[in-house]
C-alpha cells in the first residue's frame, strides 16, 4: 500500500484489519532504507521510479537435491527449473538479472550440478495448462536407481505419464517401528532381526 504519512494512520488501518475477525491478525511492514521485502521479492525505491530483485531469508542454504543424489532425475531438476524460470518472468534489471543469474550457479555449483545443466531453450518459463488440455492417466514408480528410467521409458510412448517416489525420506529413517517402546524385549528384537536376515539352507 503505497500512502501519505500526512493523511493517512497507517496504524487505525491496520486495527481496522484486526477488528474483522478474532482469529485473522493482520502486521504491517513497513519500507527499510527504501526497500520491502514482499514473498519472494524485493521492491526497491529509487528517486524516480521502482526496481525488484529476488529476495531470499537469512535462512536460506541454497540446499537442493544433490546431483549426485539417488534421485530420479526429474526431480533433481524441478528445483533448477523453477529458479530460472524465474529469473525470466520477474521484470529484472540487468544488474539485478546478473546478480540472480550468479547466485543460481552458485547454487548449482554447490550441490555438484555443472553450471551448463540446462540448455538455454529450458530456459523459458513453463506455459501453464489450459483447461482443454487432454487429461492423461498417470502411473507412480518407486525410485530404485537408473534401472527404473530404463523400465519407465517404455511407457513414454504410451497414453501414461509417469511419476516418481521415493523411499528415502527422513519420516522412514528416523520412524521407530515398535509403537511402545517400553515393553522391546529380546523376543521382539529377535522377530525384528529375523525378518532381515535369511535363514540358513
Amino acid at each position: 500500500m503505497v500512502f501519505d504519512r500526512n493523511h493517512t494512520n497507517l496504524q487505525a488501518i491496520l486495527d481496522d484489519f484486526n477488528a474483522t475477525h478474532p482469529k485473522l491478525q493482520f502486521v504491517a511492514e513497513s519500507v527499510v532504507d527504501t526497500t520491502l521485502n514482499d514473498l519472494d521479492i524485493s521492491i526497491h525505491r529509487t528517486p524516480n521510479d521502482w526496481k525488484i530483485s529476488i529476495y531470499r531469508k537469512p535462512t536460506f542454504t541454497g540446499t537442493i537435491i544433490p546431483y549426485t543424489s539417488n534421485h530420479p532425475t526429474q526431480h533433481k531438476y524441478a528445483a533448477i527449473k523453477f529458479l530460472y524460470n524465474r529469473l525470466h518472468s520477474y521484470d529484472l534489471q540487468k544488474d539485478e538479472y546478473r546478480q540472480e543469474e550468479n547466485i543460481i550457479h552458485n547454487i548449482l555449483h554447490n550441490n555438484s550440478f555443472s553450471i551448463n545443466t540446462l540448455k538455454p531453450s529450458d530456459h523459458r518459463p513453463v506455459k501453464q495448462q489450459t483447461s482443454q488440455s487432454p487429461k492423461h492417466k498417470w502411473a507412480t514408480f518407486t525410485y530404485m536407481g537408473r534401472e527404473t528410467t530404463y523400465i519407465t521409458n517404455i511407457f513414454r510412448l504410451s497414453s501414461f505419464k509417469i511419476a516418481f517416489r521415493t523411499n528415502n525420506i527422513i519420516q522412514k529413517i528416523f520412524m521407530y517401528k515398535n509403537r511402545n517402546p517400553d515393553k522391546l524385549s529380546f523376543s521382539g528384537v529377535y522377530k525384528l532381526y529375523a525378518r532381515t536376515v535369511k535363514k540358513p539352507t
